[in-house]
């Protein structure tokens, strides 16, 4: 055998080792694909979506649709076979891990930063809604999660607005990590909250973790309501993309009359609570969901339009919104007709959104 020939011999099989090994070696990318839709008009295990006490409300026989994406766990061990069947797919995406997770960080962190960004895009949602009803909304502070295994477990529950701790009234500006390190050690501080309209108060002692005193709980901005709105949604759906949606449904249920004449719609956005809608992830894929699900307006964030008019939506209209006043003049245009001129994610309009 020549020196040649053995050479060969030994490279082609150390070749399609390599090649093997890359194929199934994890690398360093999430999938996103299609998720559900959730027509929040609708009932959820038989209660509404959006459940009012102490307003009337109106019906709508239309759909207004939030959409979602199903994005592989941070956990998930993606090699380049399936990397490339995705690539090929018309439908789902990929990008970075670093993107969608950033560089630490675990599940459990995951679903709490999700809970978190869905309570706060409902409480903003139904803030944007009653502000655009003519409502005075005032801002506070509320726990959003309570930590598994933490001191205020059985104590303190999601959606309690924090009142005082210890005696420090508290309010959206206040620090509260800051009250929570005086408390001396071994020591109970307590703490006072609004729940379903009574005042409660409990006593919490917090634990030391790496040298910082915490009570385990989440906080976020929540406001005071001039009447009860609530939204039912599953649980196991986080994020705050739904945000425009919950919005709109929020509106069109407490006014007379259908703002989508019986039409489906879909969309996706956050929201802020004076009705600005902001850019979300998954476009692409939310755009496919809501035609699968029959949808035939979508209501696509200005800032996403680059992604949305290269999407695959069929014959399923966009339209660009950037606030909710927006959102509910458009819907209820194409409610009537479904041919109205809507402000659209074009070519042109690419520049500047």
């Amino acid at each position: 055998m020549t020196q040649r020939t053995w050479a060969a011999a030994v490279a082609v099989p150390l070749l399609l080792a390599l090649g093997m090994y890359a194929a199934i070696k994890p690398l360093p990318f999430v999938t996103y694909a299609p998720g559900l839709t959730v027509n929040v008009l609708g009932d959820n295990d038989g209660r509404p979506v959006i459940d009012v006490q102490g307003h009337p409300t109106y019906p709508d026989a239309g759909q207004l649709r939030m959409t979602t994406v199903s994005v592989t766990d941070r956990n998930s061990d993606l090699d380049l076979l399936t990397l490339m069947r995705t690539w090929f797919s018309r439908d789902d995406g990929i990008y970075p891990f670093a993107i969608q997770y950033g560089s630490s960080g675990s599940s459990q962190e995951d679903q709490e930063e999700g809970q978190v960004e869905m309570i706060s895009s409902q409480d903003a949602a139904v803030a944007a809604a009653l502000r655009q009803l003519g409502y005075s909304v005032k801002p506070n502070l509320q726990i959003v999660v309570v930590q598994p295994d933490m001191p205020s477990v059985g104590k303190l529950q999601p959606r309690d607005i924090l009142l005082k701790v210890g005696k420090t009234k508290v309010n959206p500006k206040t620090v509260v990590p800051n009250l929570i390190a005086a408390v001396p050690d071994g020591r109970s501080v307590p703490v006072t909250v609004e729940r379903q309209g009574k005042r409660v108060t409990v006593h919490v002692t917090p634990r030391t973790v790496d040298g910082h005193k915490y009570i385990g709980v989440k906080l976020g901005i929540g406001y005071d309501f001039p009447f009860q709105v609530s939204v039912n949604i599953n649980d196991a759906i986080g994020g705050p993309s739904a945000g425009l949606m919950f919005a709109l449904s929020i509106y069109d249920t407490l006014t007379p009359g259908s703002i989508t004449s019986g039409g489906v719609v879909a969309g996706t956005g956050t929201i802020t609570g004076h009705g600005r809608v902001g850019a979300i992830g998954g476009i692409q894929q939310k755009i496919v969901g809501a035609r699968q699900a029959g949808a035939q307006l979508f209501l696509v964030p200005a800032a996403n339009c680059d992604d949305a008019i290269t999407s695959d939506h069929g014959s399923m209209r966009l339209a660009q919104i950037a606030t909710l006043k927006q959102a509910i003049a458009e819907v209820t245009a194409w409610g009537k007709n479904h041919d109205v001129a809507l402000p659209q994610c074009t070519a042109s309009k690419r520049s500047g959104t």
